[in-house]
């Protein structure tokens, strides 16, 4: 393809299918950012909205009730759990909270890499180039939005475990913790998407920087093994 006619959504498609040729493309093009940012937002908020406006809403409010509130705990906390909890108030919770998550992630991570780099690599590259780098390199999240809605349109009645809505994290495939309990929460945090994401950084730090495999490895998983390796110290 005429590289004068590539523009936003090859990268996208190439992001997936021919990652060297897609950063090669935002790094020149670091304002792309917009489309994968917006896409992968756009997308889980319309997964979780689609859950919530379909799921038996009184069923789930017990659910996170008896999950939250042991038996003989305080009646006072489930009630409270009770009135808070509506559909419009978990439609526009969940949508802030993943606008906020999802910008400071990226925020973080592009500064991370931004002065890593500063200091070892390119001092050419610019933060907006690695914000762009983050939104990218991140957009295989998307798939975790369809795998939900695969997930919805399965399943067998509307009475459907939130937990349950994420068939690629690892409490899914591997851990099985309780609903509830700590380990489950570390464990559905993480993916297949995540070890995506991962390689996808790797590949792009070294493409980038001319860095080594080892040296673009550490940089780019310290971040993730330092927050889950703390969450899972506190847990045990």
């Amino acid at each position: 393809m005429n590289q004068n006619n590539y523009g936003a959504m090859n990268a996208l498609v190439d992001i997936i299918a021919a990652p060297g040729k897609a950063l090669d493309a935002v790094r020149e093009h670091p304002r792309w950012l917009w489309w994968p940012l917006l896409l992968t937002l756009l997308a889980s908020i319309a997964a979780f909205s689609w859950y919530f406006l379909w799921v038996d809403f009184p069923w789930l409010v017990e659910e996170v009730v008896r999950t939250a509130v042991p038996p003989g705990g305080d009646p006072a906390m489930a009630e409270a759990i009770r009135k808070f909890m509506s559909p419009g108030v978990q439609l526009a919770s969940t949508a802030v909270g993943i606008v906020v998550i999802t910008l400071l992630m990226y925020t973080v991570q592009s500064l991370y890499l931004h002065l890593v780099n500063k200091a070892s690599g390119d001092p050419s590259l610019r933060f907006g180039q690695w914000f762009a780098f983050s939104a990218f390199t991140s957009f295989p999240v998307v798939f975790q939005s369809l795998a939900m809605a695969v997930v919805i349109l399965m399943a067998d009645s509307n009475q459907l475990p939130q937990q349950d809505l994420m068939p690629l994290s690892f409490q899914s495939l591997f851990v099985h913790a309780e609903p509830g309990s700590p380990w489950a929460s570390w464990a559905g945090s993480l993916s297949l998407v995540t070890l995506w994401v991962l390689g996808l950084m790797i590949f792009g730090y070294r493409r980038w920087t001319g860095a080594s495999w080892a040296k673009a490895t550490i940089i780019a998983l310290i971040p993730t093994l330092l927050v889950f390796g703390i969450w899972a110290a506190v847990i045990a």
